[in-house]
């Protein structure tokens, strides 16, 4: 471990419980169930379900609101419950897969997330019958005014809800379904460690740190490195691929149960965006893959090569390497965030100061970085995996953006916060956005090329790569719904995927075929085509950055409206507020261009 990563942190969760065996996570466990048993009781005492055909018009309308006002809070009470025992066993379930108690909690948390589910299942049904009642509840009890909005959502998708028992049954089916193929695929690949010679010494490097070398100055190491890591997938393909095959199956069968007219019908509505804006999105990134591969081109010229091996799509460029420490990092961003607004720079600082950051690469650690807010403490804390390099600077000022966007949802019941998956990466793009133009608007002559590299590889990743992942994922739905595949068949489907996108930049006998196998978002067994909302969030993010370039300081109390309000509302009527059309082929090519521009640059130098 060099000087950069020498004393990386470990997040602090003690103030969210002691331990996991201790009597306050024991007490709040108790007090979750307790809850939902009173719950429970409650919906089948007062028959809260779907209702009649226009049984509606004839209920005693006051008593009604009251019991829906009830259920509201008790609804919110146990989602807060729920959010801190889910986020502490997270915390050590992705830190260390090894840990057999946070296993054990997790799966006695996800068995009263499965009875939430249903108590929910119930009410959003039951909601979906008062639609044409909706207004007048609302002015009768306060609690649903005041979620009017999410309550809109819930009568619009109640149109899929299967009967009460078939959805218990489903909800029940996923904890050893779909859950648990991604408890399998999160373990196998954690827990896989692969030889590396480095200074004439073999040791076993568990993957997060294999894959880290990717962008390691050394050709020999990065070649070495992505050998290495494909010898070691090759080992575990099997089990993963039976998992892959499990939750894109029970997605099929579901989305057939519910009446959706597809897999991707669900993924639309989860992100409140409809086929239109979708079919904008993708068509504007077809269009600028051939800019891309002209970055992807001229970066083959500058490594003295004809097109790129997939270890060199990561590499750096240039002579000048950009390094930090831990603390110079945190320095950084926080003095970046300040330029923008302090109220951002005091969330990064108290982050940092905090320990809400778990940054050390480690054996048993997920890989990657994330986000999860912590409601019942209103913090949030991230993961990552911190090498010292430019890359994992501005991961860490993206991480911290999705951090700002929790903090600016801060007092609102639980029901009204998040956001959907295209709105969800708005705050850590801009933020992301900002280190990134303030570190090329110092940088020094020489330094331009690899701060133009660095922000170069991560939009390739979200346009390109994340367009061949949509289209991987898109084929395997549609193959598996005739039959399962095989681990040889994602292989091959994730490798005609990469071609298409990449084209002739990259060499088609060096590519990724096991990408399929070590990327999460594949395995969310609720959460399907979970790529192409990166690629909205970044062209959306750049979108909004620009309005604040054009606009000022005055952009700002907006911009922290926005990001409250990503709870509620479809993503067109949010943008819309800033004069955004996200139907528009038009907006997502002007997002585009931002980064064409920066391709144009690296092309020149």
């Amino acid at each position: 471990m060099d000087a950069s990563t020498a004393t990386l942190p470990r997040w602090d969760m003690s103030n969210v419980y002691s331990s996991l065996d201790g009597e306050d996570f024991a007490a709040d466990l108790a007090r979750a169930t307790a809850r939902l048993d009173e719950l429970d009781a409650r919906i089948r005492d007062q028959g809260v379900g779907r209702l009649p055909e226009g049984a509606a018009k004839s209920l005693d309308l006051p008593a009604v609101a009251t019991l829906a006002d009830e259920l509201l809070g008790r609804m919110n009470e146990l989602g807060r419950l729920l959010d801190a025992l889910r986020a502490y066993t997270y915390a050590f379930v992705t830190t260390d897969s090894y840990d057999k108690t946070a296993a054990r909690r997790m799966s006695e948390i996800e068995q009263l997330a499965m009875r939430q589910r249903k108590s929910f299942v119930r009410l959003q049904a039951w909601v979906g019958s008062l639609a044409p009642v909706a207004g007048d509840l609302a002015r009768l009890a306060p609690g649903v005014r005041e979620h009017e909005r999410v309550l809109a959502d819930w009568i619009e998708q109640s149109r899929y809800l299967m009967d009460a028992p078939l959805e218990d049954l489903a909800a029940e089916l996923q904890l050893s379904g779909g859950g648990a193929m991604w408890k399998l695929q999160g373990t196998v690949t954690s827990q896989l460690k692969a030889p590396f010679e480095q200074d004439g010494k073999t040791t076993l490097l568990p993957m997060t740190r294999i894959r880290n070398l990717a962008n390691d100055p050394d050709e020999s190491v990065r070649r070495r490195a992505y050998e290495a890591e494909l010898k070691a997938w090759e080992s575990v393909r099997e089990p993963v691929a039976f998992s892959l095959n499990c939750v894109k199956g029970a997605a099929l069968t579901l989305a057939k149960w519910q009446g959706r007219d597809d897999v991707l019908h669900a993924t639309l509505d989860r992100n409140r965006i409809d086929r239109e804006t979708l079919e904008a999105l993708l068509a504007a990134m077809r269009d600028s893959l051939p800019r891309f591969r002209r970055y992807l081109l001229s970066k083959a010229a500058k490594l003295g090569r004809e097109r790129l091996p997939w270890w060199d799509i990561l590499a750096p460029v240039g002579d000048a390497r950009l390094s930090y420490t831990w603390d110079q990092a945190r320095e950084t961003i926080v003095a970046q965030f300040g330029r923008f607004d302090e109220e951002l720079a005091g969330f990064a600082r108290t982050a940092f100061e905090r320990n809400w950051i778990d940054a050390e690469p480690r054996d048993g650690k997920r890989g990657g970085a994330f986000c999860m807010r912590v409601v019942a403490r209103e913090e949030s804390r991230i993961l990552a995996n911190f090498d010292g390099s430019f890359d994992q600077l501005t991961t860490l000022a993206h991480e911290l953006g999705h951090g700002f966007h929790n903090s600016c949802q801060h007092g609102l019941p639980i029901l009204r916060r998040g956001a959907p998956m295209t709105l969800a990466e708005t705050a850590s793009i801009f933020c992301e956005t900002i280190v990134f133009e303030a570190a090329l608007a110092e940088a020094p002559g020489e330094a331009r090329l690899p701060i133009l590299e660095n922000s170069l590889i991560g939009a390739t990743q979200v346009i390109v790569d994340i367009y061949s992942r949509y289209l991987f994922e898109s084929e395997v739905i549609r193959r598996r719904a005739q039959a399962e595949l095989s681990a040889d068949d994602f292989c091959d489907l994730m490798l005609a995927s990469q071609r298409e996108a990449y084209g002739e930049a990259v060499d088609p006998e060096h590519l990724h075929p096991y990408l399929w196998l070590l990327k999460p978002h594949y395995y969310y067994h609720d959460l399907n085509f979970y790529n192409f909302p990166y690629a909205f969030g970044l062209l959306f993010g750049l979108g909004m950055y620009a309005i604040y370039q054009r606009e000022g300081r005055a952009f700002i109390p907006r911009y922290k409206e926005l990001l409250r309000g990503t709870g509620e509302g479809k993503a067109a009527e949010l943008a819309a507020r800033f004069g955004i059309d996200i139907r528009s082929r038009g907006f997502w090519a002007a997002s585009l261009e931002i980064v064409g521009r920066q391709i144009e640059e690296y092309c020149q130098l």
